[in-house]
Protein backbone atom coordinates (compact mmCIF):
# COMPACT_ATOMS: atom_id res chain seq x y z
CA UNK A 1 0.00 0.00 0.00
CA UNK A 2 1.13 3.56 -0.69
CA UNK A 3 2.36 5.17 2.53
CA UNK A 4 1.23 8.62 3.64
CA UNK A 5 4.26 8.90 5.91
CA UNK A 6 6.42 10.69 3.37
CA UNK A 7 7.48 14.16 2.30
CA UNK A 8 5.07 14.23 -0.64
CA UNK A 9 1.97 13.75 1.52
CA UNK A 10 3.28 16.04 4.25
CA UNK A 11 4.05 18.84 1.82
CA UNK A 12 0.64 18.52 0.14
CA UNK A 13 -1.08 18.75 3.53
CA UNK A 14 0.88 21.90 4.37
CA UNK A 15 -0.01 23.39 0.99
CA UNK A 16 -3.68 22.61 1.60
CA UNK A 17 -3.53 24.29 5.02
CA UNK A 18 -1.86 27.34 3.48
CA UNK A 19 -4.53 27.49 0.78
CA UNK A 20 -7.35 27.48 3.35
CA UNK A 21 -5.89 29.55 6.19
CA UNK A 22 -3.74 32.01 4.26
CA UNK A 23 -2.68 34.80 6.61
CA UNK A 24 -5.09 33.68 9.32
CA UNK A 25 -8.61 32.55 10.20
CA UNK A 26 -10.52 35.82 10.55
CA UNK A 27 -13.55 34.23 12.22
CA UNK A 28 -11.81 31.94 14.70
CA UNK A 29 -9.17 34.46 15.75
CA UNK A 30 -11.85 37.09 16.39
CA UNK A 31 -14.07 34.79 18.45
CA UNK A 32 -11.79 32.33 20.27
CA UNK A 33 -9.12 33.19 22.82
CA UNK A 34 -5.64 31.86 21.85
CA UNK A 35 -5.34 29.58 24.91
CA UNK A 36 -8.88 28.20 24.94
CA UNK A 37 -9.16 24.37 24.92
CA UNK A 38 -11.94 22.17 23.65
CA UNK A 39 -12.79 18.63 22.52
CA UNK A 40 -14.64 17.60 19.39
CA UNK A 41 -15.79 14.30 17.91
CA UNK A 42 -15.55 13.02 14.36
CA UNK A 43 -18.83 11.21 13.65
CA UNK A 44 -19.95 9.12 10.69
CA UNK A 45 -23.20 10.36 9.19
CA UNK A 46 -23.30 7.69 6.52
CA UNK A 47 -22.31 4.02 6.18
CA UNK A 48 -19.04 3.33 4.40
CA UNK A 49 -15.34 2.54 4.83
CA UNK A 50 -13.05 4.88 6.76
CA UNK A 51 -9.86 6.15 5.14
CA UNK A 52 -7.57 9.06 5.93
CA UNK A 53 -7.18 8.69 9.69
CA UNK A 54 -3.36 9.05 9.56
CA UNK A 55 -3.82 12.54 8.13
CA UNK A 56 -5.52 13.82 11.28
CA UNK A 57 -2.25 13.90 13.21
CA UNK A 58 -0.46 15.30 10.18
CA UNK A 59 -2.93 18.18 9.82
CA UNK A 60 -3.49 19.16 13.43
CA UNK A 61 0.05 18.82 14.75
CA UNK A 62 1.13 21.37 12.13
CA UNK A 63 -1.35 23.75 13.76
CA UNK A 64 -0.50 22.79 17.35
CA UNK A 65 2.03 20.15 18.36
CA UNK A 66 0.15 19.42 21.60
CA UNK A 67 -3.16 18.40 19.96
CA UNK A 68 -4.36 14.95 21.09
CA UNK A 69 -6.32 12.58 18.85
CA UNK A 70 -7.90 9.32 19.94
CA UNK A 71 -9.35 7.05 17.27
CA UNK A 72 -12.08 4.46 17.83
CA UNK A 73 -11.82 2.73 14.44
CA UNK A 74 -8.96 1.44 12.33
CA UNK A 75 -8.11 2.46 8.79
CA UNK A 76 -10.22 0.40 6.38
CA UNK A 77 -12.92 -0.48 8.92
CA UNK A 78 -16.52 -0.52 7.78
CA UNK A 79 -18.39 2.25 9.58
CA UNK A 80 -22.06 2.99 10.13
CA UNK A 81 -24.03 6.20 10.40
CA UNK A 82 -23.86 7.63 13.92
CA UNK A 83 -20.60 5.88 14.80
CA UNK A 84 -17.93 7.77 16.76
CA UNK A 85 -14.71 7.71 14.74
CA UNK A 86 -12.26 9.86 16.70
CA UNK A 87 -12.01 12.53 19.38
CA UNK A 88 -9.68 15.51 19.10
CA UNK A 89 -8.77 17.69 22.07
CA UNK A 90 -6.53 20.67 22.65
CA UNK A 91 -6.18 24.21 21.41
CA UNK A 92 -9.56 25.46 20.19
CA UNK A 93 -8.18 27.73 17.49
CA UNK A 94 -6.09 24.92 16.00
CA UNK A 95 -9.06 22.52 15.96
CA UNK A 96 -11.36 25.03 14.27
CA UNK A 97 -8.72 26.01 11.72
CA UNK A 98 -8.12 22.38 10.76
CA UNK A 99 -11.76 21.29 10.86
CA UNK A 100 -12.67 21.78 7.20
CA UNK A 101 -9.46 20.42 5.75
CA UNK A 102 -9.53 17.30 7.93
CA UNK A 103 -13.13 16.63 6.91
CA UNK A 104 -12.34 17.23 3.25
CA UNK A 105 -9.66 14.55 3.39
CA UNK A 106 -11.70 12.06 5.43
CA UNK A 107 -14.87 12.48 3.38
CA UNK A 108 -13.19 12.16 -0.01
CA UNK A 109 -10.82 9.35 0.91
CA UNK A 110 -13.50 7.35 2.72
CA UNK A 111 -15.84 7.65 -0.26
CA UNK A 112 -13.15 6.25 -2.56
CA UNK A 113 -12.41 3.39 -0.15
CA UNK A 114 -16.12 2.61 0.18
CA UNK A 115 -16.78 2.54 -3.57
CA UNK A 116 -13.65 0.48 -4.23
CA UNK A 117 -14.82 -1.99 -1.59
CA UNK A 118 -18.18 -2.34 -3.36
CA UNK A 119 -16.50 -3.13 -6.68
CA UNK A 120 -14.07 -5.60 -5.11
CA UNK A 121 -16.83 -7.36 -3.16
CA UNK A 122 -18.85 -7.96 -6.35
CA UNK A 123 -15.94 -9.71 -8.08
CA UNK A 124 -14.84 -11.67 -5.03
CA UNK A 125 -15.56 -15.08 -6.64
CA UNK A 126 -13.15 -14.30 -9.50
CA UNK A 127 -9.40 -13.85 -9.85
CA UNK A 128 -9.62 -10.24 -11.01
CA UNK A 129 -8.46 -7.30 -8.92
CA UNK A 130 -9.93 -3.82 -9.11
CA UNK A 131 -7.32 -1.22 -10.07
CA UNK A 132 -7.41 2.55 -10.34
CA UNK A 133 -6.15 4.78 -13.16
CA UNK A 134 -4.33 8.09 -13.62
CA UNK A 135 -7.67 9.90 -13.91
CA UNK A 136 -7.26 11.50 -10.51
CA UNK A 137 -7.62 14.97 -9.01
CA UNK A 138 -4.39 16.97 -9.61
CA UNK A 139 -2.17 17.03 -6.50
CA UNK A 140 -4.47 14.53 -4.78
CA UNK A 141 -3.29 11.35 -6.51
CA UNK A 142 -1.30 9.95 -3.59
CA UNK A 143 -4.37 10.21 -1.34
CA UNK A 144 -6.75 8.74 -3.93
CA UNK A 145 -4.51 5.77 -4.72
CA UNK A 146 -3.91 5.17 -1.01
CA UNK A 147 -7.69 5.14 -0.49
CA UNK A 148 -8.16 2.59 -3.28
CA UNK A 149 -5.79 0.27 -1.44
CA UNK A 150 -7.62 0.86 1.86
CA UNK A 151 -10.83 -0.20 0.11
CA UNK A 152 -9.26 -3.46 -1.06
CA UNK A 153 -8.26 -2.38 -4.55
CA UNK A 154 -4.88 -2.67 -6.23
CA UNK A 155 -3.34 0.62 -7.36
CA UNK A 156 -2.19 0.83 -10.98
CA UNK A 157 1.00 2.65 -11.98
CA UNK A 158 1.37 5.85 -9.99
CA UNK A 159 2.40 8.05 -12.90
CA UNK A 160 4.13 8.19 -16.24
CA UNK A 161 7.45 7.39 -14.59
CA UNK A 162 7.00 3.95 -13.03
CA UNK A 163 5.63 1.82 -15.88
CA UNK A 164 5.22 1.94 -19.66
CA UNK A 165 1.73 2.02 -21.12
CA UNK A 166 1.56 2.14 -24.91
CA UNK A 167 -1.85 3.56 -25.81
CA UNK A 168 -3.61 4.07 -29.14
CA UNK A 169 -1.98 7.44 -29.87
CA UNK A 170 1.47 6.02 -29.09
CA UNK A 171 0.79 3.09 -31.42
CA UNK A 172 -0.32 5.37 -34.25
CA UNK A 173 2.62 7.74 -33.79
CA UNK A 174 5.12 4.84 -33.66
CA UNK A 175 3.83 2.96 -36.68
CA UNK A 176 2.34 -0.04 -34.88
CA UNK A 177 2.47 -2.15 -31.73
CA UNK A 178 5.56 -4.15 -32.73
CA UNK A 179 7.54 -1.02 -33.54
CA UNK A 180 6.41 0.75 -30.35
CA UNK A 181 7.43 -2.12 -28.08
CA UNK A 182 10.80 -2.49 -29.84
CA UNK A 183 11.57 1.23 -29.43
CA UNK A 184 10.56 1.25 -25.77
CA UNK A 185 12.59 -1.87 -24.94
CA UNK A 186 15.71 -0.12 -26.20
CA UNK A 187 15.18 2.82 -23.84
CA UNK A 188 13.93 1.45 -20.51
CA UNK A 189 15.56 -0.60 -17.71
CA UNK A 190 14.87 -4.34 -17.74
CA UNK A 191 13.00 -3.93 -14.45
CA UNK A 192 10.15 -1.93 -16.04
CA UNK A 193 7.05 -3.68 -17.39
CA UNK A 194 5.43 -2.75 -20.69
CA UNK A 195 1.66 -2.58 -21.05
CA UNK A 196 -0.08 -2.26 -24.42
CA UNK A 197 -3.65 -1.08 -25.01
CA UNK A 198 -5.53 -3.25 -27.50
CA UNK A 199 -9.00 -3.05 -29.00
CA UNK A 200 -9.10 -6.11 -31.27
CA UNK A 201 -7.95 -9.72 -31.20
CA UNK A 202 -5.49 -8.89 -33.99
CA UNK A 203 -3.88 -6.28 -31.78
CA UNK A 204 -3.81 -8.74 -28.88
CA UNK A 205 -1.95 -11.22 -31.07
CA UNK A 206 0.51 -8.55 -32.19
CA UNK A 207 1.17 -7.37 -28.61
CA UNK A 208 1.69 -10.95 -27.48
CA UNK A 209 4.18 -11.71 -30.25
CA UNK A 210 6.05 -8.48 -29.55
CA UNK A 211 6.54 -9.45 -25.90
CA UNK A 212 4.17 -7.16 -24.01
CA UNK A 213 4.14 -7.87 -20.26
CA UNK A 214 0.58 -6.62 -19.76
CA UNK A 215 -2.16 -6.50 -22.38
CA UNK A 216 -5.09 -4.16 -21.83
CA UNK A 217 -8.38 -5.22 -23.37
CA UNK A 218 -9.92 -1.83 -23.91
CA UNK A 219 -13.70 -1.50 -24.30
CA UNK A 220 -14.02 -5.05 -25.59
CA UNK A 221 -17.32 -6.95 -25.39
CA UNK A 222 -17.05 -9.71 -22.79
CA UNK A 223 -17.31 -12.46 -25.42
CA UNK A 224 -14.24 -10.99 -27.17
CA UNK A 225 -12.45 -10.68 -23.82
CA UNK A 226 -13.01 -14.39 -23.28
CA UNK A 227 -11.32 -15.12 -26.61
CA UNK A 228 -8.48 -12.74 -25.79
CA UNK A 229 -7.83 -14.29 -22.37
CA UNK A 230 -7.79 -17.74 -23.98
CA UNK A 231 -5.43 -16.51 -26.71
CA UNK A 232 -3.03 -14.93 -24.23
CA UNK A 233 -3.12 -18.07 -22.06
CA UNK A 234 -1.27 -16.51 -19.08
CA UNK A 235 1.68 -15.44 -21.24
CA UNK A 236 0.96 -11.85 -20.22
CA UNK A 237 -1.07 -10.17 -17.50
CA UNK A 238 -4.55 -9.32 -18.79
CA UNK A 239 -6.32 -6.09 -17.88
CA UNK A 240 -9.87 -5.09 -18.79
CA UNK A 241 -10.72 -1.42 -19.01
CA UNK A 242 -13.38 0.91 -20.34
CA UNK A 243 -16.80 1.94 -18.95
CA UNK A 244 -16.64 -0.35 -15.92
CA UNK A 245 -19.64 -0.02 -13.58
CA UNK A 246 -21.06 -1.78 -10.55
CA UNK A 247 -23.61 -3.31 -12.89
CA UNK A 248 -21.19 -4.87 -15.38
CA UNK A 249 -18.03 -5.49 -13.36
CA UNK A 250 -19.03 -9.05 -12.41
CA UNK A 251 -19.57 -10.01 -16.06
CA UNK A 252 -16.20 -8.50 -16.96
CA UNK A 253 -14.50 -10.42 -14.15
CA UNK A 254 -16.09 -13.64 -15.40
CA UNK A 255 -13.96 -13.38 -18.55
CA UNK A 256 -10.95 -14.47 -16.51
CA UNK A 257 -8.90 -11.25 -16.72
CA UNK A 258 -6.30 -10.61 -14.03
CA UNK A 259 -7.12 -6.93 -13.48
CA UNK A 260 -9.99 -4.54 -14.08
CA UNK A 261 -8.98 -0.88 -14.16
CA UNK A 262 -11.58 1.81 -13.74
CA UNK A 263 -11.58 5.54 -13.09
CA UNK A 264 -15.04 5.24 -11.51
CA UNK A 265 -13.62 4.35 -8.08
CA UNK A 266 -11.99 7.77 -7.88
CA UNK A 267 -13.82 10.01 -10.37
CA UNK A 268 -17.33 9.01 -9.31
CA UNK A 269 -16.83 8.37 -5.59
CA UNK A 270 -18.07 11.76 -4.36
CA UNK A 271 -17.79 12.17 -0.58
CA UNK A 272 -18.84 10.17 2.46
CA UNK A 273 -20.68 12.29 5.02
CA UNK A 274 -18.55 12.72 8.16
CA UNK A 275 -18.92 15.54 10.68
CA UNK A 276 -16.89 17.15 13.46
CA UNK A 277 -19.07 18.04 16.43
CA UNK A 278 -18.10 20.02 19.52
Amino acid sequence: MISLNNFTAQNLVKQALAEDIGNGDLTTEALILPKKKLSATFNAREDGVIAGLPLLNMIFTVLDSEIKIKTFVKEGDKIISGQKLAVISGNAQAILKGERLSLNFLQRMSAIAALTSKFQEIIKPYRAKICDTRKTCPNFRIFEKYSVAVGGGSPHRFGLFDAVMIKDNHITASGGIKQAIKKVRQKIPHTIKIEVETETLEQVQEALKAGADIIMLDNMPVEIMLEAVSLIDSRAITEASGTVTLDNVKEIASSGVDCISTSAITAKAGILDIGLDI
